[in-house]
């Protein structure tokens, strides 16, 4: 064997690079390229087919406030916007406070429920999770 191919077989192998994790992505693309899909397909697989889910910045819809800050919120509707949800980020990161409300036909909602409040790592599928079982919560994912 050559002096080169003993240097060679002894060094150490390099590891191949480990890709980034979904929720290292920046806050919106994370929202719109990991979340909203991965929900959209959650609620798919629960049998509501006919959601629509938005993603965007806008003041908070709540009987009693008046709010003039934007917060970003993912709005999800289905059965032609009888029942309505959503899941407000307060501080444009996964990690940051979250708010949740729920409604039906077309009312405000009156409750800003905190949601994830004491998860150490947030992930896309316990997000996902986590929605799914605050929608079924209401019995709107079918009967319990």
């Amino acid at each position: 064997m050559t002096e080169d191919a003993k240097a060679n077989a002894s060094a150490p192998k390099a590891k191949k690079a480990k890709p980034p994790a979904p929720e290292d992505k920046p806050f919106t693309e994370f929202m719109e390229q990991e979340f909203l899909p991965a929900l959209k397909t959650a609620f798919n697989d629960a049998g509501l087919t006919d959601m629509e889910l938005a993603f965007e910045k806008k003041p908070l819809n709540l009987a009693g406030i008046s709010a003039t800050d934007d917060y970003w919120q993912v709005e999800g509707q289905w059965q032609q916007g009888e029942r309505q949800f959503n899941l407000y980020c307060f501080d444009e990161d996964i990690k940051g406070q979250k708010g949740f409300t729920a409604t039906t036909y077309g009312s405000k909602p009156s409750t800003l429920e905190s949601f994830m409040i004491d998860e150490r790592k947030i992930t896309r599928d316990l997000m996902v999770l986590y929605t799914l079982q605050r929608i079924n919560s209401e019995k709107w994912l079918g009967r319990n």
